[in-house]
């Protein structure tokens, strides 16, 4: 009987610790995979709300913030710089600038999802990450940056990730030319002085990099008609 008793305890004593890692493996379980209540959010707003989990660290408090998913979709010259650096000034937004200008990101549809995994899981560090208690996170797309490319496929990730898209478009036409003509100069100019012309800070900066465009916006529909000119002298021979 004492052997049996004996037995007994120790087989307790044994057990004991193995069954506090499983309790305390199922409590950190819980903690880890407990469910972010969105009673309070309108349904509409609900399938744009997310709850990443970044692979880089832990969002602590704040895994149940919401974070909403943002792609400015644009072009060159259209006031994309002006518009992300106010979306910027908020503490709590992260616009990433233009992930894809760089070509091996968007080389086939595998790296742009999987870029855009890194960006929407809040694993993208840039000038522009701010912490883990993040409100909005997104990037500027040029339409000739890939985008028309794989389009298909960006449409159906957008869909399934609750991806809110934001079209800039510049409705004056003949400014966005003379500002791309004036970016097109720029490139020439920048090395001999340092300055960026084309990026402009003062109204007297405005005006003058308008005068230059438009000088060399006039330069070249005369070169144009020359050269047209030539074409029909010589084809009249």
């Amino acid at each position: 009987m004492a052997a049996t008793c004996g037995l007994y305890i120790c087989s307790v004593n044994l057990e004991k610790p193995t069954i506090v890692r499983v309790n305390t493996k199922l409590v950190e379980q819980r903690v880890i995979n407990q469910t972010c209540h969105t009673s309070s959010v309108e349904e509409w707003k609900a399938p744009y709300l997310q709850y990443p989990q970044p692979k880089t660290y832990n969002r602590e408090q704040c895994a149940c913030n919401p974070v909403r998913f943002v792609c400015i979709v644009t072009m060159q010259r259209s006031g994309s710089g002006w518009f992300e650096t106010l979306l910027n000034s908020h503490m709590n937004v992260s616009s990433n600038g233009e992930i894809f200008a760089v070509a091996k990101r968007r080389e086939n549809v595998t790296s742009i999802l999987k870029t855009m995994d890194e960006v929407f899981n809040l694993d993208w560090f840039s000038g522009a990450s701010k912490n883990e208690c993040s409100a909005a996170v997104g990037f500027k797309w040029m339409l000739n940056q890939g985008l028309m490319d794989h389009h298909k496929e960006i449409v159906e990730y957008f869909e399934r990730r609750g991806v809110s898209t934001i079209y800039l478009f510049r409705r004056n036409l003949l400014r966005r030319m003379v500002s791309v003509l004036a970016n097109s100069y720029d490139k020439i100019a920048k090395p001999l002085n340092g300055t960026h012309k084309s990026h402009v800070h003062s109204k007297e900066e405005v005006f003058q990099n308008l005068s230059v465009a438009i000088s060399f916006l006039l330069i070249c529909m005369c070169l144009c008609v020359w050269i047209r000119l030539l074409y029909v002298e010589k084809s009249d021979y």
